[in-house]
């Protein structure tokens, strides 16, 4: 396990949990965010913050890294990550890393959308519970049990929506 990683299990398990305001988490460790530039002033840090609430990541966003060389040495460090067993390592990849030598302009991203305020309002733990496509959830085996009309109803869902949903055997968790 990278130090990166262990951050953010430690960070996930002990802290995330407890920030129950609306809370800016900023300036995170270079090795948790191999996309994203250097922080201008803290050396070890990138420019990256994350809006959690009630416990759960609601926004997450950076400023992307423009640096081939930088990405490069990134990639490598990710692809050493991949080989000693770490599946949420990043592959190098090639295309990319030409483009960035061709040249791109500072740019930035957040990540913030509809799935993460309805993970929020129903209370679901992770993204995959809120999907609406069914094709971009893990796939459920048979012996998982089936939600009842009562569970749709925790939900706030009206009654005649629910029974039909129950009644074709759809899984909307």
């Amino acid at each position: 396990m990278g130090k990166g990683k262990l951050i953010d299990e430690l960070f996930s398990t002990l802290v995330q949990p407890e920030l129950i305001q609306p809370t800016f988490v900023m300036d995170f460790p270079v090795e948790m965010s191999p996309l994203t530039k250097k922080h201008r002033s803290r050396p070890g840090l990138v420019e990256r913050f994350e809006l959690i609430a009630n416990g759960k990541e609601i926004a997450n966003a950076y400023s992307e890294l423009n640096d081939p060389i930088d990405q490069r040495e990134r990639f490598e460090a990710q692809l050493q990550l991949m080989e000693r067993g770490d599946d949420e390592a990043m592959f190098i990849d090639y295309d990319f890393l030409r483009a960035l030598e061709y040249g791109m302009p500072p740019t930035a991203g957040i990540g913030f959308g509809i799935d993460r305020i309805a993970m929020l309002l129903t209370g679901q733990n992770s993204i995959q519970d809120v999907l609406l496509f069914p094709q971009m959830r893990p796939e459920k085996t048979n012996d998982e049990p089936r939600r009842s009309h009562e569970s749709y109803s925790r939900l706030s869902m009206c009654k005649d929506y629910t029974l039909p949903i129950t009644d074709f055997s759809l899984n909307c968790s």
